[in-house]
């Protein structure tokens, strides 16, 4: 039943009509100007003109957010970390053109409020066979200080919350092929090393105990060290977004094959499937945009393989269900619906109400809505990108608040190449 309703949205989105333009034939902002009007769009009230001032210079100091890879220098990396890093992350970050923009060389490093770090460095030939093809490669190491853990299943209790930290590295080459501006069709084959679980640590600790201690017969504790995965994967999205940081109007929509392989022949072998769709439809003169999003994750493992449960789908935070936790339920197979109507006070600033619906389970047949949460936020925007949002969710675990610097349905995944490790919503 849950398979068949997000099939339904998905099915829905994709009817959205889309722009069929071949790479090359359009700059990045010919694009937008053909997708949106240019300037900034009225709002109910009037924009007090203190408000505006403001808005402008934090545009000015965050102009990177969706401005995409359009120059070379420095650059402030303001969202490249994971789900429950905390509030705030930051570093610098430096990338290159080379050879008339057809070979650029990307790196960057970050660290976050409760001291998780990460650094990665990207080579991509951009613009072969008419830019109808892109190859590159990117490592990434990250340091993960404290990740929740509440136990497998849809059953687990809040009070099981326990946390564990993860450092990994993993490399990654890929291949884009774009037969369409919108459409990219994705080649991966990547390596994680040997993820390293210890005790939580870094900054402003939440006095957790660590997962080792609660499930110490857990397998990912039971084995002498973690393996290393070779993974394989091959993704096809469609993207008709006006701008991805703050849509208006089109949708974003992706599906994906992976495969995991334990290189210590060992349990923790599986593959993954998923699919995915956000559209934005605008309505009464830009005051009133409808967001919807779905997202279906099924998981499969025969009798002998094991999902370690670091990479085990995750629902819960701040961009799947808002009234739970970071990380608040685990299993193999998950779904999540959400909705949101923004309603445009001032030029920049939007009115959001939404509800957020989904579950996790041991089989995509057992999948169901349960878990709900409903709420009002507020959005704080330039006219192409989300820089702030203040979100308030009601569920069965209680209130939650939330501030971050992105789009609730931005579908970070898409930017994220290397293994999702652990498994992030």
């Amino acid at each position: 039943m849950a398979t068949l309703a997000l099939l339904m949205i998905v099915a829905a989105a994709m009817a959205a009509p889309a722009i069929a333009q071949t790479p090359g034939a359009l700059s990045q902002e010919s694009e937008l100007a053909t997708l949106s009007e240019v300037g900034p769009h009225e709002g109910l009230l009037p924009e007090p003109h203190l408000f505006r001032r403001s808005i402008e210079f934090a545009s000015q100091v965050v102009t990177n957010i969706d401005r995409g890879e359009v120059k070379s220098g420095f650059y402030s990396e303001l969202s490249n970390m994971v789900t429950g890093a905390g509030w705030l992350s930051a570093g610098p970050g430096y990338r290159h053109w080379f050879f008339g923009d057809r070979v650029i060389v990307d790196g960057s490093a970050a660290i976050s409020w409760r001291s998780y770090k990460t650094a990665q460095a990207r080579f991509e030939l951009t613009n072969l066979v008419h830019s109808r093809l892109a190859l590159g490669s990117q490592v990434r190491w990250q340091d993960l200080t404290q990740v929740t853990y509440f136990g497998e299943g849809a059953a687990a209790l809040e009070s099981n919350r326990s946390e564990y930290r993860m450092e990994s590295t993993s490399v990654v080459g890929y291949s884009v092929v774009r037969p369409l501006r919108q459409l990219a069709i994705e080649g991966r084959v990547g390596w994680l090393g040997r993820p390293e679980l210890s005790a939580p640590g870094g900054t402003f600790r939440r006095g957790n105990m660590a997962t080792r201690d609660v499930l110490p017969d857990d397998p990912v504790f039971t084995t002498l060290r973690q393996p290393s995965y070779a993974y394989q994967e091959l993704l096809l999205s469609l993207d008709t977004r006006d701008h991805r940081s703050y849509p208006t109007r089109g949708g974003v929509y992706r599906t994906g094959w992976t495969r995991y392989s334990d290189q210590d022949e060992g349990p923790f072998s599986f593959r993954r499937f998923e699919a995915e769709a956000a559209h934005f439809l605008p309505m009464a003169r830009w005051h009133l945009v409808l967001a919807t999003h779905g997202w279906l994750v099924a998981s499969g493992a025969n009798e002998r393989e094991i999902i370690p449960f670091y990479l085990l789908p995750s629902l819960g935070g701040h961009n799947s269900l808002r009234a739970y936790s970071d990380f608040r339920f685990h299993d193999r197979n998950l779904v999540v619906v959400n909705a949101e109507a923004r309603v445009a006070l001032f030029t920049h600033l939007d009115a959001a109400a939404f509800l957020d619906a989904g579950n996790v389970a041991p089989s995509v047949g057992e999948l169901n809505f349960e878990k709900t949460a409903l709420g009002i936020g507020l959005r704080l925007h330039t006219q192409r990108a989300t820089f702030a949002r203040f979100d308030i969710a009601h569920g069965q675990e209680g209130w939650r608040f939330f501030f971050r610097t992105s789009d609730p349905l931005q579908l970070s995944r898409l930017l994220r190449r290397t293994a999702a490790a652990p498994f992030a919503p």
